[in-house]
């Protein structure tokens, strides 16, 4: 995301926090950086790094997971794009705008 949105300004992403049960961690993370609206945990959490439990009430998490089921997003990265189409797994930069491009 960070270098797309270095060279293209005109991309932009929106950021759903959707943990997977399988990281046991994931939930309480994902509430953390919601609770302080903070990029910076979110760069932890990618980087692996402790954070602090959430410190506050959300429901927003809980949502992101229900949505996910009804749009059949079973895992992360998943891309939905411009036109509604959704890309599941990793993408290499290039060929994320070549799709954008495309549409």
């Amino acid at each position: 995301m960070k270098k797309i949105i270095k060279d293209r300004k005109d991309i932009a992403f929106y950021i759903i926090l959707y943990p997977l049960p399988m990281h046991k961690e994931a939930y309480d993370k994902s509430k953390a950086i919601m609770c302080e609206k903070s990029l910076a945990l979110l760069e932890d959490a990618f980087d692996r790094k402790h954070l602090p439990k959430p410190k506050c009430e959300t429901k927003v998490i809980d949502e992101n997971i229900e949505l996910a089921k009804k749009l059949n997003i079973d895992g992360t990265p998943a891309l939905i794009l411009p036109d509604g189409s959704l890309i599941s797994g990793y993408l290499e930069a290039e060929k994320i705008i070549n799709l954008i491009d495309k549409k």
